[in-house]
């Protein structure tokens, strides 16, 4: 009982003093429950407080005997640091033994990048004499211009720009708000968009602030987004596995390779941490590598 107290109590604190998605909350209590059920298995259940060490490691030899990827193995230990962090802090431990945990190494997978050529190329393959054209030039260029998730985007309001200021807010993971500039480019398609196509729109009711619909005029889905940009790639003849994200992608990718301040981008992102914003210095060195390799008269040869 005193688990499944504790339990709760952690996930209170993830929802309200986190500010954490509903999905990473759940990884997270089951990531605790999976520790615990080891404890019951190896009928060792005993106060948080005393587990070791050696108890610990004992269970991550247990979870590596069920065949789990390193992702899931890494993530579950990441969730009991979590929560061991949590009893700390609550003063209901005093020692986190959970500290010397480590996980095994995961191989960074470098996201795929669109060229500004082939950004260019997408936007073209729209055609603007059907209805739904004007939204997704606009919505390519927003995607694009500011770095945004695709729930960002589909959430995203009239009553969220600040056209006069040249931004506009966000809400992120967990809820998060963020202020992100948007370019005056980005801002003169959604002009476009709202004035000449989506007035002609029949509004459902309670989607009336959002800016990109669907022809019921209704809020787009993360499917439909998907799906235009899918279409869009096949018809610029674009070869790479795109989806909204590679927009997003390629917005800090073109960023960095241009100069600009890491902690600037981690900002529009809206990144917690500046070691998630690093995964696009590293995408920076690659394309350096590349053109080197490409047109260096030596390494040609």
């Amino acid at each position: 009982m005193i688990w499944q107290n504790l339990i709760k109590g952690f996930e209170i604190y993830l929802k309200l003093e986190r500010s954490l998605s509903a999905n990473t909350i759940d990884a997270y209590i089951h990531d605790v429950n999976k520790l615990y059920e080891y404890l019951e298995e190896s009928n060792n259940i005993k106060h948080p407080d005393k587990v070791t060490y050696e108890d610990l490691k004992a269970f991550i030899e247990w979870i590596n005997e069920k065949n789990l990827s390193t992702f899931s193995q890494a993530r579950i230990i990441s969730g009991i640091k979590a929560f061991y962090n949590y009893l700390l802090l609550e003063n209901i431990i005093t020692n986190d033994v959970s500290e010397m945990l480590e996980g095994p190494k995961l191989q960074r997978k470098l996201p795929d990048t669109l060229s500004i050529h082939e950004i260019d190329r997408l936007i073209s393959a729209i055609d603007l004499s059907k209805p739904e054209g004007e939204r997704n030039r606009a919505m390519l260029e927003t995607l694009y211009g500011c770095g945004l998730r695709v729930s960002e985007l589909i959430n995203l309001k009239l009553s969220s720009i600040y056209k006069d200021e040249g931004f506009i807010n966000v809400y992120g993971k967990g809820d998060k708000q963020r202020l992100v500039p948007i370019s005056k480019t980005a801002l003169k398609y959604i002009d476009i968009y709202v004035n000449q196509s989506r007035i002609h729109l029949n509004i459902a009711k309670g989607h009336e602030d959002y800016i990109f619909l669907n022809r019921r005029g209704k809020q787009l889905t993360r499917v439909m987004v998907f799906t235009i940009i899918k279409q869009l790639a096949q018809r610029a003849g674009i070869k790479k596995n795109i989806s909204p994200h590679t927009f997003r992608h390629s917005f800090a990718t073109h960023l960095v390779m241009g100069g600009a301040d890491l902690r600037a981008v981690q900002e529009m992102l809206g990144h917690e941490s500046i070691t998630t914003t690093e995964i696009y210095t590293h995408i920076d060195r690659t394309y350096l590598r590349e053109n080197i390799l490409k047109f260096h008269p030596r390494a040609k040869k």
